[in-house]
């Protein structure tokens, strides 16, 4: 016997189908929706993930100095050259030749954020913040010079630390 269906059981298949799509929508439609507010209420509910690769930035110490020593390492380990390093060899008083940083640029518009620069730094000069709001008019403004900037943190309250706290199923919104 074949596998062939009459004309009315394949439409009476065609609207099952349909009643169970209807169904699914429907139930979607009654299900109450919540939306986040952002930006407006992003300084008390935002929260970011301390792990969250959002830019590049120096490391510095007590003193304010970065720790780099324009060892080209990031550089090397960068897959699609968005950090690029000048250098210039220096005498010190000793008579020793040193390397020294001239210009540290980094372009946050064509990072891919996989964070093999920070991985191939051996002096730990360089980490991701996680600050994400970058966005700007000009993409040119995204190329940063690491070396010349000291980065305070970015414009929302407590982000380097998470950001707001974190509460599981409860957000600021406002139902539909």
């Amino acid at each position: 016997m074949e596998n062939n269906q009459s004309y009315f059981g394949s439409v009476a298949k065609g609207l099952k189908t349909l009643a169970t799509g209807l169904k699914v929508t429907f139930k979607e439609y009654l299900t109450p929706k919540s939306t986040e507010q952002y930006p407006e209420n992003r300084k008390t509910t935002l929260h970011v993930a301390k792990r969250h690769r959002g830019r590049l930035v120096f490391k510095r110490d007590e003193n304010g100095n970065h720790k780099c020593v324009a060892c080209t390492m990031c550089e090397k380990a960068c897959p699609n050259g968005t950090i690029k390093i000048l250098s210039e060899m220096v005498t010190n008083e000793e008579g020793k030749k040193k390397r020294q940083l001239v210009d540290y640029q980094y372009d946050l518009g064509d990072c891919m954020f996989c964070q093999l620069c920070t991985n191939a730094c051996n002096f730990d000069a360089i980490e991701f913040t996680n600050d994400f709001e970058n966005s700007v008019f000009d993409r040119g403004s995204l190329v940063l010079h690491l070396d010349k900037e000291k980065y305070e943190g970015g414009s929302l309250p407590n982000l380097i630390d998470g950001g707001a706290p974190i509460t599981i199923g409860k957000f600021n919104t406002k139902k539909k």
